[in-house]
């Protein structure tokens, strides 16, 4: 699993500094505040999904196991819900935020403008919503086995821990990926259990993925801006 939001800016950039041949039309305050989440979001995510863990254990120090997955097989659902709302939250408007600049470059938009057409909302919603249904389900595979066991309690916390780092991030206007910091939850709970519940290997591999997710998409898009212009 990978961030489509990073490989997003990643081909913003790219693209612009293929188009301008230098690096000065990119907001550089705004892509240094992107890159620093990279690290932060999923230790943010970590860190709360794993205090989640710690006090439902606590919590449900007095009730069998039995009991505790009961519970949570409901709860879990409610958790999943609230990820999936920070997920369109912080997501969708990514998205959005690039509709509304190749508009602008159209001509049909302006920055100085407040709102945009409701069919650029609902559009971007909709394809995350139908995108999060279709699934891959290999990366399903990977973030619900592979990285740590997880049964209804820890998936609830981690749901949760995800949930409410996207709600401070989206809070605060701040683009984060999804994956970094649900990652960093499912992370969080499986140290709060076992330490070496946790497959760091794995972890390993996925946070070279996510520091080459950025350049990768910057060259790809930069390839496809000189062919367009070859070409088209």
């Amino acid at each position: 699993p990978s961030s489509s939001s990073h490989a997003l800016v990643g081909g913003l950039v790219g693209a612009t500094v293929a188009k301008s041949q230098s690096g000065a039309p990119i907001v550089w305050e705004g892509f240094g505040k992107i890159l620093a989440f990279i690290i932060i979001s999923p230790l943010v995510g970590m860190l709360i999904g794993g205090l989640l863990m710690v006090l439902v254990a606590w919590i449900f120090r007095n009730k069998s196991p039995h009991q505790a997955g009961k519970f949570f097989k409901s709860a879990q659902l409610f958790a999943a819900g609230a990820y999936s709302l920070g997920h369109g939250g912080n997501d969708a408007q990514k998205t959005i935020g690039i509709i509304w600049l190749l508009m602008i470059t159209a001509g049909v938009a302006t920055k100085d403008q407040s709102t945009l057409p409701m069919w650029v909302v609902y559009s971007c919603y909709f394809a995350i919503a139908w995108g999060t249904y279709l699934g891959g389900w290999r990366i399903v595979k990977t973030m619900g086995t592979k990285i740590t066991k997880l049964n209804s309690v820890s998936g609830s916390c981690a749901s949760m821990g995800g949930a409410i780092t996207l709600g401070l991030a989206t809070l605060g206007g701040i683009p984060v990926s999804t994956t970094h910091t649900i990652t960093g939850a499912i992370i969080g709970v499986g140290a709060a259990n076992d330490v070496k519940a946790v497959r760091w290997a794995i972890t390993a591999n996925l946070f070279v993925a996510w520091v080459l997710t950025i350049p990768a998409a910057g060259l790809i898009a930069a390839i496809f801006w000189w062919i367009g212009t070859k070409f088209l």
